[in-house]
């Protein structure tokens, strides 16, 4: 009774916080908040074990805000308790009741959403994208497992996002997995942003759904403190994962905000006596009672395996060959990048321990069940749910592995919400999407990435924290040796990576001694008078086109551009060298490689650009030079298109 009392007070005095730091921002969400005070104050003054001052320590329990709109109530604990904000050890300070007054400003490092990147490190990941934080947790607490360390996560997820299917993408891959210091604690305040939720996500049947995946189940009045006790002690004891359902008032304790829908509506400064009237209401039964104190502290212990990624001493490509049975292949002189790939994973599982794998059913298309072979205890099958790989991957990424992600390139297509979010984490993920482009043929449209390119260049276009590399690099290899070889250039290069590979095998381009460096391109033929710029497959036909262009007197250079971004003043030179005229040709959607040179041109107005991309929607074909002659992009039309560019007058 004694708990319950102080639990009752507590809640309300973060509860004027709450309604006082969203009145002063004139934004954010006070009722979503205050529907998870009692959740909130038991979990982090009673239940997580965790420093205070070090919240990077990775033997202390976590919490993951799926329902990310809700964060000021933790910005409220948290600047009770004292805890240390900030982007590095060295900015370190502990997070006063004062600084909540800077709520969403420019300068303040709390975020409208959980932004840990901001410096908030209490939390692991950024949120408020909603529907992303159960996968999150999963990946934590693969994490937690391949170190040994005992570690508890929970997961704050709001009744309305549950309708989200990655909610229950993670919850089939968190049984799967057997994750069971996995909590899940459901808050059902009944109410969405326009309006109540479906009866689809009532706490009766989230309970149901939950039951039926076969997680334990509790269900309970979220404003409990007793309840919640009885609840909390169970996680990680049973042999399932535990969900909690908790029934919720939104905007608990302030009557003004329990009436009508205050979604995303805070009160006015004005209003906030009465809040704190109404508050103080609630709890006045609620009296004597101990001092909550502070958070128990982390578990110790654990054997993290951990090594520089760029002290590794990579074996050459031939012998990784012969390594996995594979250099009879190698001896052909053909091989779809995706096998060498396959490959470099391998190596890369052989050399750096916190590398991992995750796959989504197409492992054996992907080639990376090679190191699925090789590293069981490190390769995660999610079967078909991308998008929970990916924020799975973020997880994993926030407990000090590198992970990455298997998949074709067009199912990675729908993960781009949790790739950004990823990227708002800075997460160190690496993504692999096979079968890019159009030159898989067969299997028609609905299986080629198109867009990705273009998606991706986007974020080659930002720059990180340190300003020194982009948000993400893109790398798209056009043989066997430059996948293998970009393999490695991720896994030493911090932050997100995409990779693009393909499926029909290809003829060697490289040798042993060749270089692949961030921001780099080949020069694979020299010519003066125009340039044909490609990547992956294309640049096999750009070889072509140049062979075709050479009978008719036209000497091209053609240039391998494996990376975006790519060394801008190089590749100025370059191309004024071979006639101050490129066509840069693609068999993907525009907006890719393409844009990325003619900006680049644009600056200068030294070189005239030119694009080709797939000029249609593709369907089945039954080879590669049959599509790429649908879409407009065979080596022939390259060739055609080139020398009309040549015809014009400059």
């Amino acid at each position: 009774m004694a708990l319950a009392a102080a639990i009752q007070r507590k809640a309300a005095e973060l509860g004027k916080l709450v309604v006082e730091m969203t009145a002063k921002a004139g934004s954010g969400h006070p009722s979503s908040g205050l529907s998870l005070a009692h959740i909130v104050t038991y979990l982090m003054y009673r239940q997580m074990r965790y420093d205070l001052a070090d919240p990077w320590n990775r033997n202390a329990d976590r919490l993951v805000l799926s329902q990310g709109h809700a964060v000021p109530i933790i910005y409220a604990a948290y600047a009770d308790l004292g805890g240390t904000v900030g982007k590095s050890v060295a900015a370190a300070k502990p997070l006063t009741i004062a600084d909540l007054d800077q709520l969403r400003t420019r300068d303040s490092v709390l975020d409208g959403h959980p932004n840990p990147a901001e410096g908030f490190p209490f939390f692991d990941a950024a949120t408020g994208s909603l529907g992303q934080g159960l996968s999150v947790a999963a990946g934590l607490a693969l994490g937690a497992r391949l170190d040994g360390r005992d570690r508890r996560f929970y997961v704050l997820i709001g009744d309305g996002e549950s309708r989200e299917g990655q909610i229950w993408e993670a919850a089939d891959f968190v049984m799967d997995h057997k994750l069971t210091n996995v909590c899940a604690v459901f808050n059902a305040n009944k109410q969405g942003q326009a309006a109540d939720v479906s009866p689809q996500q009532s706490h009766e049947r989230l309970a149901a759904k939950l039951r039926a995946f076969g997680w334990d189940v509790i269900e309970l009045n979220g404003h409990d403190p007793d309840a919640l006790a009885a609840a909390f002690a169970k996680v990680g004891t049973t042999e399932r994962p535990l969900g909690i359902v908790a029934r919720t008032i939104k905007g608990w304790g302030v009557e003004q905000l329990t009436k009508g829908n205050w979604h995303g509506k805070p009160l006015t400064m004005a209003d906030l006596p009465a809040a704190y009237a109404s508050l103080d209401k609630t709890v006045a039964a609620y009296t004597g009672g101990e001092d909550l104190g502070r958070p128990p502290a982390p578990s110790q212990g654990g054997s993290p395996q951990r090594k520089d990624p760029r002290e590794a001493v990579w074996p050459t490509f031939a012998e990784a060959m012969e390594g996995v049975e594979l250099g009879a292949v190698l001896k052909k002189g053909k091989m779809a990048t995706r096998r060498a790939y396959g490959v470099g994973l391998k190596v890369a599982g052989d050399l750096i321990p916190q590398v991992v794998s995750l796959d989504g059913d197409v492992g054996n298309s992907t080639f990376s069940d090679i190191f699925g072979k090789a590293y069981p205890e490190r390769s995660f099958e999610g079967k078909i749910a991308e998008q929970n790989l990916v924020s799975t991957a973020a997880g994993l990424s926030a407990a000090g592995f590198i992970p990455f992600v298997n998949s074709f390139g067009k199912f990675l297509a729908r993960t781009y919400d949790q790739v950004e979010l990823a990227s708002i984490s800075r997460a160190n993920i690496k993504l692999v999407g096979s079968h890019a482009g159009c030159s898989l043929g067969a299997d028609g449209p609905s299986q080629m990435s198109l867009a990705d390119v273009a998606y991706f260049r986007a974020y080659t276009a930002v720059r990180s924290d340190d300003r020194t590399r982009p948000l993400v690099w893109l790398f798209h290899p056009a043989d066997g040796l430059a996948a293998y070889k970009l393999t490695r250039l991720m896994v030493e290069q911090p932050g997100m990576c995409y990779m693009r590979t393909h499926r029909p095998d290809v003829p060697l381009l490289y040798g042993e001694e060749t270089s692949f460096e961030p921001g780099g391109f080949q020069v694979v033929r020299g010519g003066d008078d125009l340039a044909l710029v490609a990547a992956g497959y294309m640049v096999h036909e750009a070889l072509r086109a140049a062979d075709l262009l050479a009978k008719q007197g036209v000497r091209a250079t053609v240039i391998d551009a494996y990376c975006l971004p790519i060394d801008a003043e190089r590749l100025m030179e370059v191309l004024v060298r071979a006639g101050a005229q490129a066509l840069v040709a693609e068999d993907n959607y525009g907006g890719g490689v393409g844009a990325a040179v003619a900006e680049i041109a644009a600056r200068t107005c030294r070189v005239r650009v030119d694009t080709l991309c797939c000029q249609r929607i593709p369907k089945s074909a039954l080879t590669a030079d049959d599509i790429l002659d649908l879409c407009g992009v065979s080596a022939r039309q390259i060739a055609d298109h080139a020398a009309a560019l040549l015809a014009r007058p400059r």
